[in-house]
């Protein structure tokens, strides 16, 4: 999907960054939580795919509040009631009177708000991540208690001493380096670290449940059970005390909505909003697959620097379109610093790989690369199953430009001109059983 143009609108004197993208029957705003920036967002392919997921079937509104990522930063200290003033902004800008609002974490308590201040103006209201109060009360035991908000502070302060913050919020990306990068900056771009502290400071200070009674939208609540950032006893709590609340516990710990289990939780909101299961294709198909990674991504990026890093960067991008489109293969996504592609069968598989393995060492660049024959479940434009992750895995065992192989992929291309060595067999992380594995031969 082509990526959106940034629009303003005017919320008082202030300028609300937003973007309108999709075509579905329906508008759905999308209130994001903390610090965000809709630009750089679609620099992440995990979060990229999360969006384009849900344009599929509505027209996606999107925006930065007061304060954060493109919109104005010098805004003081904005009370929930004025950043919930940012979506009637935006909806006024965009010429929609009625919106589905999906609110995750912080953007639940803007998002109730405005639901409870506004109703004609939300059709359904969906929160995921959120909490109604932050700080320990008698009558709120599931908030923070004093030392526990101290740990809070501390460590959302450690942001401005350059260390990362997200992998609570997103453990599912603990050993994805890339996606643990993007985060980081993600977090950066989006505001200053005295600005973040304020945020933060402000976050801890919410308390809305005295309007939870005034919400009359049909409203979805939503939360994984294992959300290291956010309690799943905030969600019952709020499923309780919103009239004719539907909760969904959802498996995983990941806070951050697009990570983890995408599928079920863009399902779960699509049923909500149309009344309709999603209906991605659940067709299958035998493919071969290649994933492809640079080895030492940080290394080289701090010996080039970020200017000819994103050149060589973008030449790698031209050079694997062009390869795999000779190979009639396709270029399923990219993966960090690397890529997923798929192939009708493993000989063109093996020979694109080689080419590429060469074409990286031309630009400076190491590679890995794991490649196994299996069936695929066809997820839109994305791809699933037992096989991604075998060829993922072997990726992740080979070493600086090494190629891995299957069993199934020697024994599909036997007679071929490929040479194989065998390596033995070996445990794949997250398969069962151990897996015979072959390098090959350059």
């Amino acid at each position: 999907m082509e990526r959106p143009r940034t629009q303003y609108a005017k919320a008082g004197d202030i300028h609300i960054a937003y973007q309108v993208f999709g075509t579905g029957p329906i508008d759905l705003l999308w209130a994001q939580g903390w610090a965000t920036h809709i630009e750089y967002a679609w620099e992440s392919p995990d979060y990229a795919r999360f969006l384009t997921k849900i344009s599929r079937f509505a027209r996606v509104i999107f925006f930065d509040k007061r304060g954060v990522g493109m919109s104005d930063r010098d805004v003081g200290y904005p009370t929930l009631e004025e950043r919930s003033q940012d979506i009637n902004a935006v909806l006024d800008a965009v010429g929609t009177e009625r919106v589905a609002i999906f609110g995750m974490s912080e953007g639940g308590a803007i998002s109730s708000v405005f639901a409870a201040t506004y109703p004609e103006r939300v059709s359904h209201l969906i929160l995921n991540g959120s909490r109604p109060r932050y700080k320990w009360a008698p009558d709120y035991p599931l908030g923070l208690k004093p030392d526990e908000l101290e740990k809070a502070i501390k460590y959302f302060s450690g942001y401005a001493d350059g260390d990362f913050i997200g992998l609570d919020g997103a453990p599912s990306i603990s050993d994805d380096p890339a996606a643990q990068r993007w985060l980081d900056t993600y977090f950066r771009y989006a505001a200053s670290p005295r600005a973040l502290m304020k945020l933060s400071q402000m976050n801890f200070d919410i308390d809305y449940r005295h309007i939870l009674e005034a919400i009359r939208t049909p409203t979805l609540v939503m939360h994984r059970k294992g959300d290291r950032w956010c309690d799943v006893g905030h969600a019952r709590y709020l499923a309780d005390n919103i009239k004719g609340a539907e909760l969904r516990i959802l498996p995983g710990e990941d806070h951050i909505a697009w990570y983890g289990d995408q599928d079920q939780m863009v399902s779960e909101i699509r049923a909500f909003v149309t009344g309709e299961a999603a209906s991605e294709s659940t067709e299958r198909k035998l493919l071969t697959l290649v994933f492809l990674d640079v080895v030492d991504s940080t290394e080289r990026l701090t010996e080039m620097g970020d200017e000819r890093w994103h050149s060589v960067l973008n030449q790698l991008d031209l050079t694997v379109q062009r390869r795999v489109a000779a190979f009639g293969g396709t270029t399923i996504k990219h993966t960090g610093d690397g890529y997923l592609l798929s192939f009708r069968g493993p000989t063109s598989a093996l020979d694109c790989a080689q080419f590429l393995r060469n074409d990286m060492a031309n630009l400076g660049l190491k590679s890995r690369t794991g490649v196994h024959t299996g069936e695929c479940e066809i997820r839109g434009e994305d791809l699933a199953g037992v096989a991604v992750h075998v060829a993922a895995r072997l990726m992740s065992e080979a070493n600086p430009d090494e190629i891995l192989t299957s069993q199934t992929v020697k024994d599909l291309t036997f007679g071929s001109d490929h040479s194989f060595c065998e390596l033995g067999r070996r445990e794949l992380r997250g398969t069962s059983g151990e897996w015979a594995l072959f390098a090959i031969e350059n």
